[in-house]
């Protein structure tokens, strides 16, 4: 069994303007820099000196994010993996939500054109945190060990809501920036065992 911190990306200038990235690189801004700051703070807290092994989405804005935190936590550079990156969203990219909402529904509902199924997008991001796992596992961390994941919102809320049986997030909630959900991956399944959204 690994304890898993699941951590969304600090801000970008996308996210502040409300608009849809997906695939598309943003860098974070300083707001994103000074948030991902402030999970590390959390993720201390939370992990009270134990081992971990930052892992990363190769996106820029999730690599930074990790990046910071483990710079934050004395822990090693994040070892980073595409199957973690954000769900593409297909011509949805680049629209701000109003736009996105109008032309294809609500985020936890919509099949944008071109964009890569949900179902798909949990698939991968199980694989990615078994590979993540097995990382762990090829550097010697122990069983007290942990992952410490920095991904994006649309793939974190396929995960949760996957771990929780459906139950989160509640329609019409969001994955906030930096926020940190804590999950237990075991040999057969995934565990939900705190979140956030608002």
């Amino acid at each position: 069994m690994t304890r898993l911190l699941l951590i969304r990306h600090g801000e970008t200038d996308w996210n502040r303007a409300r608009r849809v990235q997906g695939v598309t690189d943003i860098p974070l801004n300083d707001t994103g820099r000074a948030q991902a700051r402030d999970a590390a703070a959390t993720v201390a807290a939370m992990l009270d000196g134990a081992p971990a092994l930052p892992v990363s989405s190769d996106l820029q804005r999730a690599l930074e994010t990790a990046s910071i935190i483990a710079d934050c936590l004395a822990l090693p550079a994040p070892w980073s993996t595409p199957l973690l990156r954000e769900r593409s969203y297909g011509d949805a990219e680049g629209l701000v939500f109003e736009e996105f909402h109008a032309r294809f529904g609500a985020f936890g509902e919509a099949e944008p054109t071109g964009a890569e199924h949900r179902d798909d997008v949990l698939q991968r991001a199980l694989r990615g945190l078994r590979v993540a796992d097995e990382e762990r596992r090829r550097r010697g961390l122990d069983d007290e060990s942990a992952l410490v994941v920095v991904a994006h919102g649309g793939l974190i809320r396929e995960v949760l809501s996957h771990a929780s049986g459906g139950r989160v997030p509640e329609p019409g909630r969001r994955i906030p920036n930096a926020s940190v959900h804590e999950l237990l991956l075991t040999a057969d399944e995934l565990i939900l065992r705190s979140h956030v959204t608002v």
